[in-house]
């Protein structure tokens, strides 16, 4: 009889109910670890055989050496045998572990390409794939080189943070060496990027053996950077069925993952496509479900829980058995969210029946829609924005670190 097989998990943020649920439902045992301060968040405790708590350190990182030296105890009466980073401040942590402890699964090198913005950019532009003028920080004669080529405005990145934290735009080039030298000796862990304007979209998807086999392509109706940074309301919507847009994002993230070599994950893929030439830009990717309960949409229109099948395609993969994808329906989705005035706010004004999810979280207000309709979906989304704008609509200031 075969031994069950036991998954680690790793989730610096409260996230992966449906996943941990999935992997329990499949047969695994499972570990999660997660931060002492998230012990009471609501965990599908029944699905989790054992939970480790990590004390932060005051930077909000984990010590890994405290961490190796735990599970190295645990490891003497427990095998491990798969290890899955959920949230993208996990990507380093658990390919860390699988290289100390020779776990198979992604290691070090191939986890920044889904971590480092420079990374991720320098072996895109190495592979082919169309990305905005970017430079590396560490030289002062190569960063003027990149002023120079690249007119402004600029961005100027952190190479490892998620979603649109620490990002700032600047326009001229004396703004730009200010904000570089006011970074001191961090400038190295930052990029600076050609702004282009343009639609920003995702594609969310499943790799397996090293192919993506089901992909989903959305376009959110702001830059998430305008909504971060300009107090926006976020929304996002499934890109037209079988059109060239369609076709041309997933011929990017196809040739971006393969290139990046990818093999059993979820992934979660920006791309912008610019107003100036219309050519579509890589801008970043992640191995992980995307944020801001993009799955829930995702789910709406495809039929596809992402968290769930990358649960079930890894416990395939780690039996050696064969992971087959459900049938994926053809429909359209939106998704709006924004910050609310109120802590809960009464979300009945919105009772179409298209409404197939709200977000059920303090001072938020969200909604996901679904019809057979584009236009319906784009109706919806935009009538609910001016809604929310007129009755709940709160802006915070942009995060140091982001919330997920």
């Amino acid at each position: 009889m075969t031994r069950t097989l036991t998954f680690l998990c790793i989730s610096t943020y409260f996230k992966g109910n449906d996943f941990l649920k999935a992997l329990k439902d499949a047969g695994n045992t499972v570990f999660l670890i997660t931060a002492k301060k998230l012990e009471n968040k609501p965990w599908v405790r029944e699905a989790v055989d054992e939970f480790f708590y990590v004390e932060e350190e005051e930077d909000g990182t984990y010590n890994m050496n405290e961490i190796i030296t735990g599970l190295a105890f645990v490891m003497r009466t427990r095998p491990i045998d798969r290890v899955v980073a959920l949230d993208d401040f996990d990507v380093e942590k658990a390919a860390h572990i699988r290289e100390y402890f020779r776990i198979p699964g992604m290691g070090q090198t191939t986890g920044r390409y889904f971590r480092d913005k420079l990374a991720m950019r320098t072996k895109a532009l190495e592979s082919g794939i169309l990305v905005p003028g970017f430079s590396a920080l560490f030289n002062d004669d190569q960063v003027n080189r990149f002023i120079e080529k690249y007119p402004g405005p600029w961005m100027i990145k952190p190479r490892s943070e998620a979603s649109a934290s620490g990002i700032q735009k600047l326009s001229t080039a004396e703004e730009l060496w200010n904000t570089i030298h006011e970074l001191g000796d961090k400038r190295h862990a930052y990029l600076v990027e050609q702004y282009k304007p343009g639609d920003v979209y995702h594609v969310d998807s499943i790799s397996y053996n090293g192919i993506v086999i089901f992909s989903w392509n959305s376009k959110y109706l702001a830059p998430p950077f305008d909504v971060a940074h300009g107090g926006g309301i976020f929304r996002s919507v499934t890109v037209p069925l079988d059109s060239s847009e369609e076709h041309a994002l997933q011929t990017l993230a196809v040739d971006l993952l393969k290139a990046f070599g990818l093999k059993h994950s979820a992934s979660h893929t920006e791309v912008i496509r610019c107003y100036d030439d219309g050519k579509y830009y890589f801008l970043e990717t992640s191995s992980r479900v995307g944020g801001a309960h993009l799955s829930e949409m995702v789910e709406a229109s495809s039929g596809i829980n992402l968290w769930k099948e990358w649960a079930r395609m890894e416990t395939a993969e780690a039996k050696g058995e064969n992971y087959k994808l459900p049938p994926v329906r053809k429909e359209y989705s939106g998704i709006i969210i924004s910050l609310a005035r109120q802590e809960w706010p009464d979300l009945s004004v919105f009772n179409d029946p298209e409404i197939v999810w709200r977000m059920n979280e303090p001072y938020h207000v969200g909604l996901v829609v679904r019809s057979k309709s584009r236009d319906k979906v784009l109706e919806l989304m935009d009538k609910y924005a001016a809604i929310v704008q007129k009755k709940y609509h709160a802006s915070a200031p942009a995060p140091k670190k982001p919330a997920h």
